[in-house]
């Protein structure tokens, strides 16, 4: 069976894990507090054009939603998120554990946009009874968004500043960031977002890393005890060198843009594939994330050889399921799937 349901089904790639193994019998200093980590930080800052960022390493996805929404927010503030956001929809309600409700905004592919944001700000600044309700204030987005749909600079641009406007906090999850910088047609780079953003992270555990997310904190008021909050939500790693030094293999040479964005251009022949047969995007997507509407004949002849992700039921013949590439696809593997699609 050949996957395409996740980007995370493979351990990491060749030059981490050689990287790992040469500094294997070294000894390093524990929590983040060693020479990868700080060597790390700094590559990514040079890509940034952000020398005062803080960067700090955390392992998972999930981890650094829920801390950095827990360190920044106050008991009684609120995070607007897309009703399709990640921490919405697939975290077990990890940051409403962590005592912070999430406010849905309904999504337009994915997307939400500055008027959105703008209507549901405006509607606590004019609130008669603020101390009743939750106050909004912080902004989660994702880029690339659960359906692999990327953000334009001007709408980037338009949500940083009703944020600004309105004193909001714009936190943009990025677990699948490099696969966003590698679309056709993308705009966005990591150097806007340090100058549009309060925080974001770089995503490692979906490109390349065995695990790690890279969390880049620009604004200088949730810099303030962040390790202390990472340490209180046990997002601390004691060996924290693990991660640094997966991130400086990943950015040495670049390797990191090159591996997702040679995934970005797999996807892409699995959509052309798709589409000369015939079989309608879901959704239209720029990167390693395709949706597709299958007859449930076809879904079960390419369920012999390939797992792929069932998204939902469309109608009693129809299913919309999704194909999803990473850093350790292969080519031959794409050859195969668009081979079996043009057969269907």
């Amino acid at each position: 069976m050949i996957r395409f349901n996740n980007d995370y089904s493979h351990g990491a790639h060749p030059k981490v894990l050689e990287a790992l193994a040469r500094t294997n019998e070294e000894s390093y200093g524990g929590y983040g507090q060693d020479v990868w980590c700080e060597k790390a930080a700094a590559v990514i800052k040079k890509h940034l054009n952000c020398p005062q960022a803080d960067i700090h390493f955390l392992v998972g996805g999930t981890q650094a939603n829920f801390t950095v929404i827990a360190s920044a927010l106050r008991p009684y503030q609120s995070v607007l998120s897309a009703d399709t956001g990640h921490i919405n929809v697939h975290e077990t309600g990890a940051v409403e554990n962590c005592g912070h409700k999430v406010q849905t905004l309904p999504a337009v592919n994915g997307k939400i946009s500055a008027a959105q944001i703008r209507e549901e700000a405006e509607l606590y600044r004019t609130s008669d009874i603020p101390e009743h309700i939750t106050q909004p204030k912080m902004v989660y987005i994702s880029h690339p968004t659960e359906y692999g749909t990327i953000y334009s600079r001007k709408e980037l641009e338009e949500i940083s500043a009703v944020c600004r406007e309105y004193g909001l906090y714009l936190f943009v999850d990025g677990a699948r960031m490099g696969y966003g910088l590698g679309a056709s047609g993308a705009d966005v780079t990591l150097e806007d977002f340090a100058r549009l953003t309060d925080v974001f992270y770089i995503g490692g555990t979906k490109c390349g890393a065995l695990f790690g997310e890279a969390v880049v904190i620009v604004n200088p008021l949730l810099q303030t005890d962040f390790r202390s909050y990472m340490k209180q939500n046990g997002a601390m790693l004691a060996k924290g060198w693990l991660l640094g030094l997966q991130f400086c293999a990943l950015f040495e040479n670049d390797l990191y843009f090159e591996i997702t964005k040679k995934a970005v251009e797999y996807a892409m022949e699995i959509r052309r594939a798709f589409a000369e047969k015939g079989i309608p995007a879901y959704i239209e997507s720029d990167t390693n994330q395709q949706f597709v509407i299958l007859e449930n004949r076809q879904m079960e002849t390419l369920a012999k050889n390939y797992v792929f992700e069932f998204e939902k039921k469309i109608d009693d013949t129809h299913s919309c399921v999704r194909f999803c590439t990473s850093w350790s696809t292969k080519p031959e593997e794409i050859r195969a799937l668009t081979e079996d699609i043009r057969r269907l």
